[in-house]
């Protein structure tokens, strides 16, 4: 539909010139969430023709205090991409987001497909080769964050950059609910939050994400990553703030923006 292509390439070009928009849902109030997610895959694909790969997927919405605020009752989803990964210890290009905000998440690695719906938390389970901690770089091309469940769907879930942690543990060794976080933005306490915070249980969070994809098809492929939602609220930065993210038991990740 061409007023959908016209939606996406006002995301494009904001991101592309770092010049934030107006809510989508500003100009067409009946966008729908189906839609949305087909602005979304025009800029995927648009990414995958230059070059891009897609390397795995990041739920979003799965607190309910978020899920109220934007009155829903499921989470969303976007995809990563590999130029969206940063590394430890390198500098967080800011010149290529707009108005960051930092999470701290678990994240899965697969080791097999997964491919709803009708799955469990048993088949995540036997499906995932281990879990790192992550800090995921949020960020949105809407205009100070005034979005709408469409406006973050079509803007890839309001993604931004993500970092992975080098500890990996198998599942077996570790309660996910139980693992605790705490926030620290230049060496102060900003939030905590556990493992329980996303959707009651990460497992439950790729669940969904694997069920959901399924109804078009789509599988979570083994040795994709998925982000599997914040374990507190989102803080924002800015430029030279320094971030450390402690993940109780567990490694603690740091970002230099």
């Amino acid at each position: 539909m061409p007023v959908l292509e016209e939606m996406a390439e006002r995301l494009w070009k904001a991101e592309e010139t770092r010049e934030g928009i107006a809510p989508l849902t500003t100009s067409v109030p009946s966008l729908t969430p189906e839609e949305a997610y087909q602005i979304q895959l025009i800029n995927i694909r648009r990414k995958v023709d230059r070059g891009e790969r897609v390397v795995g997927k990041k739920i979003g919405l799965t607190s309910k205090a978020m899920q109220q605020l934007l009155g829903v009752n499921e989470p969303d989803y976007g995809h990563l991409l590999d130029t969206m990964e940063i590394k430890a210890g390198d500098r967080v290009p800011w010149e290529k987001l707009l108005q960051p905000k930092v999470e701290g998440e678990i994240a899965f690695i697969l080791k097999k497909t997964l491919k709803g719906p009708g799955l469990t938390y048993l088949d995540v389970i036997n499906a995932v080769e281990c879990i790192v901690p992550a800090i995921e770089i949020v960020d949105s091309r809407v205009r100070d964050w005034n979005i709408r469940l469409p406006d973050t769907i079509a803007d890839n879930a309001s993604s931004g950059l993500f970092l992975l942690g080098k500890e990996a543990i198998p599942l077996r060794d570790i309660d996910l609910t139980e693992i605790g976080m705490a926030l620290y933005v230049n060496d102060t306490l900003i939030n905590t939050g556990a493992g329980a915070a996303a959707l009651g249980n990460p497992l439950y969070s790729a669940a969904w994400l694997a069920n959901f994809l399924g109804r078009f098809g789509i599988p979570l492929e083994a040795g994709e990553i998925v982000l599997s939602g914040a374990l507190s609220a989102a803080v924002d930065v800015r430029p030279g703030d320094k971030v450390a993210i402690q993940f109780s038991d567990w490694e603690t990740l740091t970002l230099t923006f």
